[in-house]
């Protein structure tokens, strides 16, 4: 984590207006904000860093073919763009120690081991269920590429050597506006980063009751961090302190990338006799790395679904109502974890929460329905791309952790390039995360875990919408009952088929990224 948090905070390139031509206004603003912040002294600078927030969207827009590689490549090689920090090594000597770990517990490779404490079990089981989507993703990422390559040549452009990773964002941008008449940079003055925390922390009442109080007094580690009190009516009727939250969405030099839930304290009932009961509220944050505008700070409707994500996770902390501080909590298996953060992203594309939420920063002026509808219509083009960049992962999660060996003449790189060869990966396509910097991969593990759990989250939310109200309060409270706050009390096989009377279904996944 380190080697890529170094290459993250010294790697930038430094451009002029002209070079950023094609980008939004907001994007220009931040990379100005960064040129200033990195002590730029030239009038014209821009600086284009390697934070996610940054990056996706100079691919996106940035009309410069060029200067859009240079940052793809320098992105895409994070972990390794210094010899001396290269992480390929670490890796390398990471696996070989899993796949003594798995030995000594008596499985034959890491990928059992670490597959066990999930509700697929094993690498077959989990397998199977990543081919079946990986076939549907790839054909529906290749009729992507196809578009848009119909769109080069209707606009007369020919690309030598192809649509590469570099063009697909640029090129799929295109595309959403010729095709669905939608561009995703009309929504972002309604986007802005206090509209969507408005809209989270209403959604969070609706749903479960919590009401979030802002305590300026409460010093946090950093200005930047806002605290909150978050209260609920207790049964009785009282108000009651649920937890304190600490809320960290700027990027900062330093500061680890990406985006992550944490706990400083961990919610238990289990105190010494005389305790303050303050002892047993926890302390949750979330973490995120949006680069701040300097007339305001705005989202990409990726973006907001990160904010929304880690609101999920920041409520399994908060609505944990175990004994144990062991067992409370985010304390459960790895595909389960995940499921409370990634139900929570459905509610942001809700016409009922856009409508409420998504005002003009500048007019006040509520998101037009005519633009929700343009969104809602191009809402799943790219989606194979999407699912094929995360599947790979999964897929390569499970496939390097089965190898009988990492002998003294392995090479990652080349175990990379030959498995994704194997596999057809789309042309103009890399996964996701590469393995220099792969920190869920190396620093935790089971990447593959997470695509059970978007199997589940498209469950649990058909479950509110077949009431017709997706915040109908009796699906919300065996929610909160059920998902949030049984912690590890209860198998999650076991909580899930109380929830939904049943085992998950994956046509729920497939039916919303348009695979089927």
């Amino acid at each position: 984590m380190q080697n890529v948090l170094k290459d993250e905070e010294e790697w930038e390139l430094i451009l002029t207006s002209a070079d950023m031509t094609g980008c939004p206004p907001d994007l220009i603003a931040s990379a100005r904000k960064a040129a200033v912040d990195r002590n730029k002294t030239e009038d014209d600078a821009h600086v284009i860093t390697l934070g996610r927030s940054t990056v996706e969207p100079f691919l996106s827009y940035a009309s410069r073919r060029d200067l859009r590689q240079k940052v793809f490549e320098a992105f895409m090689k994070r972990g390794e763009l210094n010899a001396d920090r290269d992480n390929k090594k670490i890796a390398i000597d990471i696996l070989r120690l899993r796949k003594r770990q798995a030995q000594l517990h008596g499985k034959a490779t890491f990928a059992d081991y670490q597959l066990e404490d999930t509700m697929a079990q094993t690498p077959e089981t989990a397998n199977k269920l990543l081919m079946d989507v990986w076939v549907k993703a790839k054909d529906a990422a290749n009729k992507e590429r196809e578009m848009m390559e119909a769109f080069l040549k209707e606009n007369g452009e020919c690309l030598e050597d192809g649509i590469q990773p570099w063009d697909w964002r640029y090129y799929a941008e295109k595309v959403r506006v010729a095709s669905f008449a939608f561009d995703e940079n009309e929504m972002k003055p309604y986007f802005s980063l206090d509209a969507v925390t408005d809209a989270v922390f209403d959604v969070s009442n609706k749903l479960y009751g919590l009401k979030y109080i802002k305590r300026p007094d409460i010093v946090a580690y950093h200005p930047d961090v806002n605290v909150y009190e978050v209260r609920r009516e207790s049964a009785d009727g009282d108000d009651e302190l649920v937890a304190i939250f600490l809320h960290d969405n700027y990027a900062r030099p330093y500061k680890s990338s990406g985006a992550w839930m944490s706990e400083y304290r961990t919610q238990t009932k289990n105190l010494i006799p005389g305790s303050d009961a303050i002892q047993g509220i926890p302390i949750v944050s979330n973490n995120n790395n949006f680069a701040k505008g300097s007339d305001g700070t705005f989202l990409s409707f990726d973006d907001g679904t990160t904010l929304f994500h880690e609101m999920g996770h920041g409520h399994h902390g908060m609505l944990s109502d175990c004994t144990y501080e062991y067992l409370a909590s985010t304390s459960v298996l790895k595909d389960f974890v995940e499921l409370p953060s990634q139900l929570m992203e459905h509610w942001l594309s809700e016409p009922e929460v856009l409508k409420r939420h998504a005002k003009h920063h500048k007019t006040g002026e509520i998101l037009p329905d005519e633009l929700i509808k343009r969104f809602k219509a191009a809402e799943l083009f790219n989606e194979g791309f999407a699912t094929v960049e995360y599947t790979s992962c999964a897929l390569f999660d499970i496939a390097i952790h089965s190898l009988a060996e990492y002998d003294d003449n392995f090479d990652m790189a080349q175990f990379e390039k030959d498995y994704l060869e194997k596999m057809g990966m789309p042309q103009g396509i890399i996964m996701r995360h590469r393995p220099p910097h792969f920190l869920h991969l190396f620093a935790s593990s089971s990447y593959a875990a997470g695509m059970w759990a978007q199997v589940l989250d498209n469950d649990v939310f058909a479950a509110f919408k077949e009431t017709g109200d997706v915040f109908d309060k009796a699906t919300a409270e065996r929610c909160r009952k059920l998902i949030y706050s049984a912690g590890n009390t209860v198998p999650p096989q076991e909580l899930f088929r109380q929830f939904r009377g049943r085992d998950p279904d994956v046509k729920f996944m497939l039916e919303n990224r348009g695979l089927v």
